[in-house]
């Protein structure tokens, strides 16, 4: 594999906002609930990155064939793996995927298929794009997935508050996290909070089931949450972390 942008990337973040930010130069988008990650392709090399820099190429196989199937043959794209059920997006069936058994990935696979969804652009053929404006990068990311087709989407965005308000509202039944909104001069900034998002907020006394080191090690980066059901079974239910 020889890009312009080479694994691993650390993801450009957001930080918290009360209210949807609103002025001019803002781009909307929805906020989606799945597993972070950056794709990095070429030819029939692809590479899964995850938030923390970890691969998941392993654990999504149907992603992998799908990348190789619609996206542009050499690229780098920032995006999110969702699974999609009846009843929305689907976190904890995410989370099964990570498994050593390959025989027990190669079923889940099959039975809850991940797609992908695609909102930036960060190389594309020898271009590092990292630092042009994010309007440019997005007009680029439409160019080259305009004929994508599902599992791999391009997500939808808005520069229209009021369609941002709508979607913030609409889509929570769907298990969407809320909006994000980026300015449009936007450069890519690896690892750093200039973003902004707006949440659902939902409270619950949880069970901490587990968690997770920080990347840096030696100290707690995230807590696994669960809830009990009727049952006694316990159920994940969200991860808490950004936390001193």
């Amino acid at each position: 594999m020889q890009l312009p942008v080479m694994p691993p990337v650390s993801p450009m973040l957001a930080k918290a906002s009360r209210s949807l930010p609103e002025g001019e130069g803002l781009v909307y988008e929805p906020k989606w609930d799945g597993f972070r990650c950056i794709v990095f392709r070429d030819g029939d090399e692809v590479e899964l990155g995850s938030r923390n820099e970890r691969p998941l190429t392993r654990y999504f196989p149907e992603v992998v064939d799908s990348i190789r199937d619609h996206l542009p043959r050499r690229c780098v794209i920032d995006g999110e793996i969702v699974i999609a059920t009846d009843q929305g997006l689907a976190f904890e069936s995410l989370l099964q995927r990570i498994h050593p058994a390959e025989s027990r990935i190669k079923l889940l696979a099959a039975q809850t298929p991940a797609s992908f969804v695609a909102f930036d652009l960060l190389a594309l053929g020898d271009d590092d794009l990292r630092p042009r404006p994010f309007g440019e990068r997005r007009a680029l990311l439409a160019e080259a997935l305009a004929d994508v087709r599902p599992p791999m989407h391009l997500t939808p965005a808005t520069t229209d508050p009021a369609v941002a308000a709508q979607w913030f509202e609409r889509f929570e039944g769907a298990g969407l996290d809320g909006v994000v909104a980026k300015r449009v001069d936007l450069t890519y900034r690896e690892n750093e909070r200039v973003m902004l998002k707006v949440k659902h907020q939902r409270t619950a006394d949880c069970v901490v089931a587990g968690f997770r080191w920080h990347k840096s090690g030696g100290v707690v980066g995230s807590l696994l949450l669960g809830l009990f059901d009727d049952s006694g079974a316990l159920h994940h239910v969200g991860v808490a972390a950004a936390f001193t």
